[in-house]
């Protein structure tokens, strides 16, 4: 069995350097593009600013960008590889986007995706509770809250209400009989025949 090459000369640089500084290339014999994603990233950059210039459209300046970082175009700060997601397809193998703008939206798909909410929406649901939980009053409200039957959203609780009223069933009864029980009426049950229990009304 031949062994993996550890280096690759690159045919526009002619550089020869790690496996790692080729992006994958599946039609390739060794698996590997032929020229290192430094050049193909340089390549890819010429020629998308000379195609925006042609169709009149504007071109963003250029930005000195040490070695070892990258500019996001979400936020437009250069940041170092580690606040990075790696991407072993991309020319640089690295992500399009920071790992603080992928994280922004995520949240943002997350709120959409699971309650239909922008997140405008949930923080002017949040200002309207004074940006306090409505069951418990002192805490932030930082959970959407929603009916599991209808996925009607109810509101923004903290992190402790919105737990305990799940581990309730999201049933009204049981929140009941549990603001009784902690005001020391205790719900007890009554045994009207064997094996057979009954709930005072």
């Amino acid at each position: 069995m031949a062994e993996e090459p550890i280096s690759k000369e690159c045919r526009k640089c002619r550089r020869d350097l790690s496996v790692a500084a080729f992006a994958r290339d599946k039609n390739r014999r060794d698996g590997l593009q032929v020229h290192c994603r430094e050049c193909v990233a340089q390549y890819s950059a010429t020629h998308s600013r000379r195609r925006r210039e042609a169709m009149g459209k504007s071109v963003r300046e250029h930005v000195d960008v040490p070695d070892g970082h990258k500019l996001c175009r979400t936020c437009g700060e250069v940041k170092p590889h580690s606040d990075w997601h790696r991407n072993s397809t991309a020319s640089d193998g690295l992500s399009t986007r920071c790992k603080a703008c992928r994280a922004v939206q995520g949240r943002q798909d997350h709120l959409k995706r699971e309650y239909g909410l922008t997140e405008a929406e949930r923080d002017e649901m949040v200002a309207s509770q004074m940006g306090l939980c409505v069951i418990c009053l002192k805490a932030p409200a930082v959970h959407v809250d929603h009916c599991h039957k209808t996925g009607r959203v109810r509101g923004v609780l903290c992190f402790n209400c919105n737990s305990a009223i799940g581990k309730l069933g999201d049933d009204p009864d049981a929140v009941r009989r549990a603001a009784a029980y902690l005001e020391g009426i205790a719900w007890k049950p009554t045994l009207v025949a064997p094996g057979v229990y009954q709930l005072p009304s």
